[in-house]
């Protein structure tokens, strides 16, 4: 993860802790167990001092705090030389400011003179010293771990940390009994001619040094964020519901998992409304065991003796019995069993209804009222009505409106309907005209085109109306055009 020498307590080869990018690199390897400065794009006032204690981390994520009596310009992840009993080390500044003081007050440190001072900035050749002591690290652990296995100690070495200054060296090892390591220092220190320290540390912060992949596929909260931690037992796993396998519910420290502890608060809560079941329910069926009991459903699983089917009973009904068995009553079943309607109670709920149908139909319906128009709009409205009328009214009654001209039609001729024409083409023929008309006068003997004089005959309207439908279908020319 991140760097090669994340691993190793920070710094990106030659560069400072941090990658220059505010003390985070961007694959999250080197800012292990960091802490967020919501203060530091914030300007301080002219007046104000800032706080001279700064925080410093060190290989494994083991951090320790240090003042600044030089009032050396520090900036987050520059790597620093500071003071130890009887030498020197160098680590990165991980935190400074305000914050510091209440990650102090978190840790329970007092400000008090026991708080080592930082000397000066690490340069380039104490950088260098530090990675040739850091290459011997290896090797010195796979050497201890030998001559642990010779003297057959009952202890697992998994780390060992060489001061910056070559003078001294930590090894860190757990155990689970009481180890007798006193030959042990005296072959280590005859060995690699430095100042030995044994560190015991449990299994949780081993793991945490180490670092690792968890079951739920994210890096282990041991070595990214969580740094106190706090017992965790077989109960938290009793209130979830979780089956007591060992194997799903230890982490790879080999105890329990932490996160066991993250949502027991949750469930806490919610079991308060489910009742505690310690003896069998009785019914008339038989008795009935607690199998399952899903938490926030709020249904509690019953099975029978001898039978493999689980029945949900709701959290109400479970209550119920429980108060009939302690009156010395047993229900029919776990389900309260619904009684079915009658006939009477349904032939009621049927009259019941047909009224209800026959009150909708004959009541009576509500007019909706048409909305007034506003007074100005409303007037204005009935002026264009009335001037509307009174050009109709005044129009002469021969002007009608243009109609369209058909194609092959003279202009101004409406198009003839064609249920017309082939009704009039089926009509049965007219017959001949006689030569002379029924209504004209007799002629007298003699006399050539003359006709008698007298009063005309009268026309009959039939014969009329024939004659203005045959001047009407006779064919005109066509208008000349301009």
């Amino acid at each position: 993860m991140g760097c090669g020498s994340c691993s190793s307590g920070g710094g990106c080869g030659t560069k400072v802790g941090g990658c220059k990018s505010n003390g985070g690199c961007s694959t999250g390897g080197c800012n292990r167990l960091n802490v967020f400065d919501w203060l530091s794009d914030m300007e301080l006032p002219t007046s104000f001092e800032e706080f001279d204690i700064v925080e410093v981390r060190f290989k494994g994520g083991r951090k320790d705090f240090y003042r600044n009596t030089n009032q050396l310009p520090l900036i987050t992840g520059e790597p620093v030389v500071v003071e130890v009993p009887n030498g020197q080390h160098i680590g990165y500044v991980s935190l400074k400011g305000e914050l510091v003081r209440l990650q102090m007050l978190k840790k329970k440190v007092d400000n008090n003179e026991e708080i080592k001072s930082i000397y000066r900035v690490a340069g380039e050749k104490d950088l260098e010293k530090l990675e040739a002591v850091q290459g011997l690290e290896n090797g010195t652990m796979y050497r201890a771990r030998q001559i642990i296995g010779e003297l057959q100690l009952k202890m697992k070495l998994s780390d060992v940390e060489y001061q910056a200054d070559k003078t001294k060296a930590t090894f860190y090892y757990s155990a689970e009994d009481r180890v007798d390591f006193r030959d042990l220092i005296k072959k280590l220190a005859d060995e690699f001619k430095i100042r030995v320290e044994m560190r015991q540390i449990s299994l949780r912060h081993e793991a945490g040094r180490l670092g690792g992949i968890g079951s739920c596929g994210r890096e282990l909260c041991c070595s990214t964020w969580l740094s106190d931690f706090k017992s965790v037992s077989t109960t938290a796993a009793r209130y979830q519901n979780l089956s007591l396998n060992p194997s799903k519910l230890s982490g790879q420290c080999g105890r329990l998992k932490c996160c066991l502890n993250y949502e027991l608060e949750t469930y806490m809560d919610a079991l308060k409304d489910i009742p505690t079941v310690n003896r069998p329910l009785q019914t008339q069926k038989g008795d009935a065991i607690l199998q399952k009991t899903d938490i926030f459903k709020k249904i509690m699983w019953f099975g029978f003796k001898g039978d493999n089917n689980w029945h949900p009973v709701p959290v109400g009904r479970v209550r119920e019995i429980q108060e009939m068995n302690s009156k010395g009553q047993q229900p029919e079943s776990l389900v309260e069993v619904v009684k079915e309607p009658t006939t009477k109670e349904l032939l009621a709920a049927q009259l019941e209804g047909n009224l209800e149908r026959l009150d909708e139909k004959f009541k009576p319906k509500n007019k909706k009222k048409k909305k007034k128009k506003p007074a100005g709009l409303q007037s204005l409205v009935e002026g264009v009505q009335q001037a509307a009328m009174k050009k109709q009214q005044d129009r002469p009654k021969k002007e009608r409106q243009p109609q369209p001209v058909a194609e092959g039609r003279p202009e101004g001729k409406p198009e003839r309907n064609p249920e017309n024409r082939r009704q009039r083409d089926n009509r049965p023929p007219r017959p001949e005209r006689k030569e002379e008309h029924r209504h004209a006068a007799p002629r007298p003997e003699g006399s050539g085109t003359e006709v008698a004089a007298g009063p005309k005959p009268e026309r009959n309207n039939n014969q009329r109306r024939n004659n203005r439908n045959r001047n009407n279908n006779r064919p005109r020319p066509p208008k000349p055009t301009e």
